[in-house]
């Protein structure tokens, strides 16, 4: 009896033990979900917001994206192409104009005629937005550049015929107009791209595969993309939102509505998205379409120099510790360079005050300079820094590259090198003056000077600090930088010229 009732004893003890931890357990948890529950709601919330400002923005920018239509007269065959199917550059010519940024023929190449060719009218497609209410329409040169008639659709049904006022190639942005009376259109905003962040949200809008007011949403991926192959002056947005063929011309905006850039080309290995999309920046878009709306063409600033990327290399030849700059690697006889007393071998740090982080934005700055203009130029010279003042020309056409051949006593070899006395004819040829340097006749397999990309053909024109004038002059200045065990050389080839730096030897 005792022994029941010492475990019923226990048995409360324990009972109410347990039920003092519970109480305050469970009211913990009664404080605890009311807190989760508020915070999925604030989540969800937020999420609804963000989906409130996309389809906001979609909604204020559909009513001013137009679907393009283009025909041209063209002879051959269909289908055919310089470019094939499989070009990771895609510029959404959908399969119009073949291809027209893919691979071309050098300048001079003769072109094959095939005699009798059936001629035909090529269709192709693409976007454009309002940014006049007279009809005024931006898209891309690809797009309209070389159409015989250009129909638009607006989203309200009606359809116009179309004008081109002008188009840029080099930037692959053209200006067209509607025909006719036209009036009381919705333009679109335009923002500043250079206000854009990496990471902001963007939105992309356009008729890819002729699916009209089709909207897309990415993010800004990366700023100021260059070297990828599309157009001579690149400066490009890069963006995941997605853009198929069909996308080009329209406009990439930000969550106020604003355009920032227009939609041009995507890297593709398949022909569709693959989350890397290119847009002009609509700053770079509004100043070329000033020009054309003004003039019908683009007239660019001229400096008169070739010029490379300060690599940690060539700072450390030209014995400077400055991380990012622009070197001059020629000087064009003659040009505003020249007169300004700017020099081989000179880096580039400043364009009026601004940083020149890299060929690409230095030759972007320099032709978006209208010409005639004085611009300060902040160069680095035998580790001074010096300012100079350049009147800036106006570009003139690019002329062909030159070809190399010919023969004449030969070094050994050095760095992979074997050079040789440049001759009369050669110079004559090429357009060189005589002792301006030695010419590369062949480059040994996988030594230095291959490595870095040194072709037979090349020009060096100086080595370290010397200028090279003959081919003694050479051997005496390669036999210094041997015994350094590294050679500064200036090389200049059909692309123009470059300093190159040599460690080591084969």
């Amino acid at each position: 009896m005792t022994h029941v009732r010492r475990n019923a004893a226990r048995g409360l003890v324990a009972a109410l033990f347990v039920a003092a931890l519970a109480t305050p357990l469970a009211m913990l948890c009664l404080k605890t979900t009311p807190a989760v529950a508020q915070d999925a709601s604030q989540d969800l919330q937020a999420a609804e917001r963000l989906s409130n400002a996309f389809s906001s923005v979609s909604q204020k920018v559909l009513p001013s994206v137009v679907f393009i239509e283009v025909e041209r007269e063209v002879a051959g065959q269909l289908g055919t192409g310089p470019g094939g199917f499989n070009d990771p550059f895609d510029l959404f010519n959908d399969d119009f104009f073949e291809r027209f940024f893919r691979r071309r023929m050098p300048e001079g190449s003769p072109k094959r005629q095939e005699p009798q060719q059936p001629r035909y009218r090529q269709q192709g497609q693409g976007s454009g937005f309002i940014v006049g209410a007279d009809g005024t329409i931006l898209t891309n040169h690809h797009v309209v550049g070389d159409a015989d008639k250009i129909r638009v659709k607006l989203p309200d049904g009606r359809s116009f015929e179309a004008e081109v006022v002008g188009t840029d190639p080099q930037t692959d942005v053209a200006v067209i107009k509607l025909k006719g009376k036209v009036s009381g259109l919705p333009a679109l905003a335009l923002g500043d791209s250079d206000r854009l962040r990496v990471g902001e949200w963007v939105v992309a809008v356009g008729n890819p595969f002729g699916l009209s007011q089709t909207v897309t949403v990415g993010v800004v991926s990366a700023k100021g993309r260059s070297r990828v192959g599309i157009v001579d002056y690149e400066d490009f947005i890069q963006t995941d939102a997605a853009i198929n063929p069909g996308n080009s011309g329209g406009p990439l905006v930000n969550l106020r509505g604003e355009v920032v850039g227009i939609n041009t080309a995507i890297f593709s290995r398949s022909g569709g998205y693959q989350g890397i999309g290119f847009a002009i920046p609509i700053k770079l878009a509004g100043k070329i379409r000033k020009q054309l709306e003004a003039n019908g063409k683009v007239t660019r600033g001229y400096l008169g120099v070739l010029i490379q990327d300060l690599t940690p290399e060539l700072a450390q030849s030209f014995g400077i510790t400055a991380r990012r700059g622009v070197v001059v690697s020629e000087v064009t006889p003659d040009s505003p360079a020249a007169k300004a007393g700017l020099q081989v071998g000179d880096v580039i740090r400043k364009l009026d005050g601004r940083e020149a982080t890299d060929v690409g934005w230095l030759r972007n700055a320099v032709s978006m300079t209208a010409p005639g203009s004085r611009v300060k130029l902040t160069v680095l010279r035998d580790g001074a820094e010096r300012e100079l003042t350049v009147e800036l020309g106006t570009l003139p056409a690019q002329s062909p590259p030159n070809a190399t051949s010919g023969s004449a006593e030969s070094s050994t070899s050095d760095f992979g090198i074997v050079a040789g006395e440049l001759t009369p004819e050669e110079a004559n040829r090429l357009g060189h003056a005589l002792g301006s340097g030695v010419l590369v006749r062949s480059v040994e397999p996988n030594s230095p000077a291959a490595l870095a990309g040194i072709q037979p053909g090349s020009l060096i024109t100086r080595v370290g600090s010397t200028h090279v004038t003959s081919l003694a002059t050479y051997r005496t200045a390669m036999a210094e930088a041997k015994k350094a065990g590294r050679a500064l050389l200036l090389v200049k080839d059909g692309r123009g010229a470059r300093f190159v730096v040599l460690s080591g030897d084969s």
